[in-house]
């Protein structure tokens, strides 16, 4: 996908660890024969550690594809349901399940674009600050920037009058009623692979407006694919050495304004996996961006 999408020259790395600082360690010492990393397959909360201590090591770029290509995705799909259901990024309420690598990226880049009231939930349910229960430092940071009402409860409880579901979490978590409990025009990004939180005709059935998951054989499919090939296109032309938040939110505009405003209807808000003007239209908008806020080391 890289070398097809991208045109760039990759290669996979195994590494026979799961230890947090021997993969850090090992990374950093291939690194300088290397223009760019993108991690994989590493869960949380070890992704998040690792994400960061070789970004502040390293003069290259590190992305972390479970993460950040998956963020990249949702928000451009979320861009154009907003532009769909006529609401306000500030006014929306998110109800966002699972709290892991997905989850919290999304959700990190979502803040970062505007939304104001994000709510997490894990298996113990919202995630607010001051809980105890089920918490690591990774959560607290979450609890401390979502959630500014502390709901409590299940996600049953959180899912209630908001505007947009995204989940990242596990299958059939949500089911007609919790549907029906939410605002007009709900929007169900259900991702879980490879059954989603809800089938997408249960949800459609239910009430909701917009229905997108991660699998090829559904409309709105959030693959990968659309982000991160355009990403690390557009970070390497200019040199970039790190891919910051406004690089991301680029990329999810470019992705995003792909669909003409007369071909955007709910069965159509993500570009298709394989649109073959995504990655060009990412690259350019993630190098304009890299330039402007001089994270570029060349100018083209």
């Amino acid at each position: 996908l890289f070398k097809t999408l991208g045109g760039i020259d990759a290669m996979p790395i195994c590494l026979k660890t799961q230890n947090t600082e021997e993969l850090i360690n090992l990374i950093s010492k291939i690194s300088p024969i290397l223009g760019g990393i993108n991690l994989e397959d590493i869960s949380a909360p070890r992704c998040f550690e690792i994400e960061k201590a070789l970004i502040e090591k390293l003069d290259i770029p590190v992305f972390h594809d479970d993460q950040h290509g998956t963020a990249v995705v949702v928000l451009a799909g979320f861009i154009n349901a907003l532009k769909l259901t006529g609401k306000k990024v500030e006014e929306v309420k998110v109800a966002v399940n699972g709290a892991g690598a997905g989850a919290t990226a999304v959700s990190k880049l979502l803040l970062n674009y505007g939304v104001k009231n994000l709510i997490l939930c894990d298996r113990t349910g919202a995630i607010f600050d001051g809980r105890i229960e089920g918490m690591n430092p990774f959560k607290r940071e979450m609890a401390e920037i979502t959630n500014p009402d502390k709901e409590k409860g299940m996600l049953k409880d959180v899912i209630k009058n908001a505007d947009f579901f995204i989940g990242l979490s596990a299958a059939n978590v949500v089911n007609r009623e919790m549907i029906k409990s939410m605002a007009k025009k709900a929007v169900i990004f259900a991702l879980a692979n490879p059954v989603p939180e809800i089938m997408p005709e249960d949800a459609l059935e239910a009430g909701a407006f917009i229905v997108a998951t991660g699998r090829s054989d559904y409309k709105n499919q959030v693959n990968n694919s659309l982000a991160f090939p355009g990403i690390f296109r557009g970070t390497l032309d200019v040199r970039a050495e790190k891919i910051i938040d406004e690089m991301k939110i680029s990329a999810a505009h470019a992705i995003a304004n792909l669909i003409e405003e007369h071909e955007l209807n709910p069965e159509y808000i993500i570009p298709h996996a394989l649109d073959l003007r995504v990655p060009p239209t990412v690259a350019k908008a993630v190098a304009e961006t890299a330039i402007k806020t001089g994270m570029a080391r060349i100018k083209i």
